[in-house]
């Protein structure tokens, strides 16, 4: 084996080539089957979230809305352990992506499609939802996959300002913090008094729980369209008078039900 100097920065290093050939044979043998492991990891990943794709695109519009709903009431009356009222009633709008899933091996993937809604300009009642979709990325070493539904209360005009945007990053373009739970949510840290957002998260699967930072959300207009027969911005369905299509209206009962009004 000889030592050689880069002709850019001088520093040693080992030349390959200069092995003996046994030795060389070895090296590639070696490089050859890590190489194919890490190969068949990826694709072994890559088919959990792809199948794991086309089976929420089958999920109907309808079922998605009852099922956001269905979050929204269990994660708001889970005893101490839940959404506390007082922050509901002071949340600008409110996110909420059911199933939200996540799967992984070697590296996670996270993704989700549900729906948000805004205090209309009076502060009673909320606005017909807009379609949400969140896509992300979280590196480790993890096996498995789950269903997890996620809450999102958005607290602030900042936050408010994101979420009508065409795509947005939390924890990078919008704060985020892991919202307190319980009924007496007084005892709060500064960031999350501060934070933007607020996230809630209830787990069904194997993961303990599951990390939104860096998750990008944006626009669902595929569903968007589907709901309201025609192309629109969750920016005209946030803040204007559309109305709440029918199929949403279990959804729009658990709003009113748990915060009718903004305090």
């Amino acid at each position: 084996m000889s030592v050689h100097f880069s002709p850019t920065g001088g520093e040693l290093y080992w030349s390959f080539y200069s092995w003996p050939q046994d030795e060389r044979r070895k090296g590639m043998n070696i490089m050859k089957k890590n190489l194919q492991h890490y190969v068949w990891a990826l694709a072994i990943a890559g088919s959990m979230t792809t199948a794991a794709f086309a089976a929420d695109r089958e999920i109907k519009v309808d079922d998605r809305l009852d099922a956001s709903a269905d979050a929204l009431t269990d994660m708001m009356r889970a005893s101490d352990n839940g959404i506390p009222q007082d922050l509901i009633d002071k949340a600008h709008c409110v996110v909420v992506l059911p199933g939200m899933k996540k799967a992984g091996f070697i590296f996670g993937a996270e993704y989700g499609r549900g729906f948000a809604v805004c205090r209309r300009h009076d502060g009673v009642g909320w606005s017909a939802p807009a379609a949400m979709r969140s896509e992300g990325g979280s590196f480790g070493f993890q096996i498995g996959a789950s269903d997890t539904d996620v809450v999102l209360l958005v607290m602030n005009d900042g936050g408010m300002k994101h979420l009508l945007s065409d795509k947005f990053s939390l924890g990078g373009d919008a704060s985020v913090a892991a919202g307190p739970i319980g009924r007496d949510a007084s005892a709060r840290t500064d960031a999350e008094l501060q934070a933007e957002m607020l996230s809630y998260s209830r787990s069904h699967g194997i993961f303990a729980g599951i990390s939104l930072t860096g998750a990008t959300l944006r626009p669902d207009e595929e569903t968007n369209r589907e709901l309201y027969g025609h192309d629109t911005t969750n920016h005209e369905i946030l803040t204007g008078d559309f109305k709440t299509p029918e199929a949403a209206r279990k959804f729009e009962h658990s709003l009113d039900r748990d915060s009718a009004e903004r305090n």
